[in-house]
C-alpha cells in the first residue's frame, strides 16, 4: 500500500476493515471440483462472518456509537460495486435472518455533504436494502469521510469477499478510473497490484458498460475468459452482436452465467459480408439490371432483354480496355 494510502487509512478512527486469513502456503495452480468451490465459499463466508463481528467490536470499543437510521435518509455510495441481478438467493437469505435475529453487523455511513439528516453508506449495501425492504431502520456507524476515505472503506471490506465477482471488480474499478481516482489509489481500494488493476481496466474499458450490466456478476467466470471475451469484443464488432444476443427472446431469464456463454457464442460466430445492391435504370424508370457488391463478389443480374444483348457485346470491348488501362500496374 502506497504511504498516501496508509495515511488515509490510519486517519480513520476506528476503520471498520475486515481481516484477512493467514494466506496458505503456496501450492500448484489446480481447477478445484464443485465440491472443493462449495466448501470453500462456505468457509469464505464464515471468514467474513468473523471478521465482520471483530470489526464490530473495535468500533465499539473506540467510541463509535451505533445508530438506527431509516433507510430512506441513506444513499447507496456514490460508486457502486456490486452488479444486481434478478433473483438474488443469498440476498433472500439476508433478509430473512434479518427479520429473524435483527441486524447483527451495522453498515458503515458518513453525513451527506450537501443534505443535512441524509447519509452516503461506505459500505454495507445489502443490509441497507434488505431493511429498507423489510420496512426496518438500520443500524449503521456514522463516520466523517472524504471521498478517498470512503472508497478505501468500501474496497477493504469488499477485498476478501469471495462473492464478489471478477468483473464486478473491474467494473468498480472503471467507476473508479472515472471518477478521477488515480491507479495507485485504485489499486490500495481494491487490495490489489497494479497489473491485475490494468487488467480489470482492461476488460472493463473495453466492453460497454451496459453489456455488462446485461450479462451481470457472473460468478463463475474468472480472469482468463473475461480477457478473452474483451479481445473478441474489440476485434469481432462486439457491440451489434452482443446487443442482438441480448434483445433475443429468452435472453433475460437466463441465470448471469448462461447470458455470458450466449454472448460468448455471438461473438464466436462470424459476421457475413456487407452486401450493397443498387438497381440500374433507363431514363424512363425501366430497370435494367441489379448489381450486388459482396465481399469480392461482384454480380450482375440483368433485367432486360436488349441491355443483355447489348452487354454481351462489349464485354470483350470491356475486357481489353482494361487490360489496356492495367498494364505495367
Amino acid at each position: 500500500m502506497s504511504p498516501k494510502g496508509r495515511d488515509i487509512l490510519k486517519s480513520m478512527v476506528g476503520a471498520v476493515e475486515p481481516t484477512r486469513p493467514e494466506a496458505p502456503i503456496a501450492q500448484p495452480p489446480h481447477r478445484p471440483s464443485g465440491a472443493v468451490k462449495a466448501m470453500n465459499l462456505s468457509l469464505g463466508r464464515l471468514g467474513e462472518e468473523a471478521a465482520a463481528a471483530k470489526a464490530l467490536r473495535e468500533s465499539l470499543a473506540s467510541g463509535d456509537k451505533v445508530l438506527e437510521i431509516d433507510p430512506a435518509a441513506v444513499e447507496m455510495s456514490f460508486i457502486r460495486d456490486r452488479i444486481p441481478v434478478d433473483r438474488d438467493a443469498e440476498f433472500e437469505r439476508l433478509k430473512q435472518s434479518i427479520r429473524d435475529s435483527g441486524q447483527q453487523v451495522p453498515i458503515l455511513v458518513r453525513p451527506d455533504p450537501v443534505r443535512a439528516g441524509h447519509y452516503q453508506a461506505a459500505y454495507g449495501h445489502r443490509r441497507l436494502r434488505a431493511a429498507a425492504e423489510i420496512g426496518v431502520p438500520v443500524k449503521a456507524v456514522v463516520r466523517k469521510l472524504t471521498d478517498e476515505e470512503l472508497i478505501l472503506a468500501q474496497g477493504q471490506e469488499n477485498g476478501p469477499r469471495v462473492d464478489l465477482s471478477f468483473i464486478e471488480r473491474a467494473l468498480f474499478a472503471r467507476r473508479l478510473d472515472e471518477h478521477g481516482f488515480s491507479r495507485e489509489m485504485i489499486a490500495t481500494a481494491l487490495t490489489t497490484d497494479k497489473p491485475e488493476t490494468s487488467r480489470l481496466l482492461q476488460v472493463a474499458q473495453t466492453i460497454d458498460p451496459e453489456i455488462i450490466l446485461a450479462i451481470g456478476p457472473a460468478p463463475k467466470v474468472g480472469r482468463p475468459r473475461w480477457l478473452a471475451f474483451a479481445e473478441k469484443f474489440r476485434e469481432t464488432g462486439g457491440q451489434k452482436k452482443a446487443q442482438a444476443a441480448i434483445g433475443a427472446r429468452g435472453f433475460l431469464a437466463l441465470d448471469t452465467n448462461s447470458r455470458f456463454d450466449v454472448i460468448w457464442k455471438a461473438l464466436e460466430e462470424k459476421t457475413p459480408p456487407q452486401r450493397a445492391e443498387q438497381t440500374l435504370r433507363a431514363q424512363g424508370g425501366a430497370p435494367l439490371a441489379l448489381v450486388a457488391r459482396s465481399g469480392k463478389t461482384f454480380r450482375i443480374t440483368v433485367k432486360s432483354a436488349a441491355f443483355s444483348e447489348f452487354l454481351a457485346q462489349r464485354l470483350v470491348s470491356l475486357a481489353a480496355e482494361f487490360e489496356e488501362e492495367n498494364e505495367g500496374k
